[in-house]
């Protein structure tokens, strides 16, 4: 259950940092409520989610996950152009994300 309430803060933090681009510095009030609220709900599943995993690790796996998953909507929603270094950069931090999967290091 741990993984499901990372994975939705992973969801909640990327939507959230994507639509912090609309808020044009916060003066736009629905995409500022939606970062906010996105923000909000992101702290919350986190929350549920270090019940049954290690602080380090739940936080690594969602740093990790949030690069990615916003680079790669961003990528789509506003059409940024990133170069294969970048792109190179994020097949690492997934392998990181494998890797800390895969350890001993989330066991309690």
């Amino acid at each position: 259950m741990s993984w499901l309430f990372l994975l939705f803060g992973v969801a909640a933090e990327a939507m959230s940092h994507v639509a912090l681009k609309e808020t044009d510095g916060f003066s736009r009030p629905i995409p500022s409520i939606l970062v906010l609220l996105g923000h909000l709900a992101a702290f919350v599943f986190l929350g549920q989610a270090m019940k049954g995993m290690p602080v380090g690790i739940v936080h690594a796996l969602w740093a990790g996950l949030a690069i990615v998953t916003v680079t790669l909507l961003s990528t789509v929603i506003y059409r940024q152009h990133l170069d294969s270094t970048t792109w190179f950069g994020m097949a690492l931090v997934a392998v990181g994300v494998a890797i800390i999967n895969v350890s001993n290091g989330h066991s309690h």
